[in-house]
């Protein structure tokens, strides 16, 4: 459970993939001022994170947006540290090339956590087809080298190492997305537990925003602070998920942020995932 703002202490939780460790850099490295505030910061796979923002184990954390729909009467979006734009969806991987996704459950599915994005894509997308099954994210691809799991929703930096690892590629979900909604696809931002004084969210908001524009103006500093948590340590591939992560949406949600969220609501109600009356509220600067 919460425990109560002490007037300075927050606990924020971030994902250990290298858009947020490389937005996050400022933070944690102090290289921004903290403006009052104390910040117990820890890493965890984004599936973590969500859990633990179900048991409200943090005042400010990285969530997938589908978890966001599932808080949205305790959490509220933050406007900055987002993760969405063109071209950023999850791939769904086949381990067997020409395989597709059939209705029933003989074949099996791995997802990377029940509230990711991620999971929430592939069930509107391809509702009522395979079996899921919910594993880490760093263990779908081995998985499918194995024939472990049929296919897989690849997020993080195997967007960029499927061929590679030569797995099939059957769908680039976020491709699907921007073709049916016409807006950049929503993976996950940053929630702030409503509860908390609007002067401390503002205050975090503000040292976020500020972390991310250090990490933009110095991105040479940063890979010290990405290579410690990616599961990926080539340069070059960290760099890549950056450039496609962080964007002037992750500055910003603004008009587009928000349209998007809007829309994956709609879809999310549609196909009887969430409630239909769900509304994100994000914080006014």
């Amino acid at each position: 459970m919460s425990e109560p703002f002490d007037g300075e202490t927050i606990r924020l939780g971030i994902s250990t993939c290298p858009n947020d460790t490389f937005a996050f850099h400022g933070l944690l490295e102090r290289k921004v001022n903290w403006r009052g505030l104390k910040f117990q910061v820890e890493l965890l796979d984004i599936q973590q994170l969500n859990l633990a923002l179900f048991q409200q184990r943090f005042d400010v954390a990285k969530a997938s947006f589908h978890a966001a729909l599932r808080l949205s009467e305790t959490y509220l979006v933050l406007p900055s540290g987002s993760a969405l734009g063109f071209g950023v969806g999850p791939l769904l991987l086949a381990a067997r090339p020409y395989s597709v996704p059939l209705l029933g459950n003989e074949q099996r599915t791995w997802c990377p956590g029940e509230h990711t994005t991620a999971s929430l894509l592939f069930q509107i997308f391809y509702p009522g087809c395979t079996r899921l099954e919910h594993v880490v994210f760093s263990d779908i691809m081995p998985g499918l080298q194995r024939g472990s799991a049929d296919f897989g929703v690849c997020i993080h930096e195997g967007r960029f190492t499927w061929q590679r690892d030569r797995l099939s590629l059957v769908e680039d979900l976020g491709t699907r997305w921007e073709t049916e909604t016409n807006c950049p696809l929503p993976l996950g931002g940053l929630l702030a537990r409503k509860e908390l004084p609007a002067d401390a969210i503002g205050r975090v908001q503000a040292v976020i925003r500020d972390s991310i524009d250090y990490a933009i103006g110095h991105p040479d500093e940063t890979f010290p602070t990405m290579r410690k948590y990616a599961q990926e340590f080539e340069d070059d591939v960290l760099m890549q998920h950056v450039r496609l992560y962080v964007n002037d949406w992750t500055q910003d949600l603004g008009a587009a942020g928000r349209s998007s969220l809007v829309e994956l609501s709609r879809l999310a109600a549609k196909c009887g995932i969430t409630p239909e009356d769900v509304v994100l509220e994000i914080f006014q600067v």
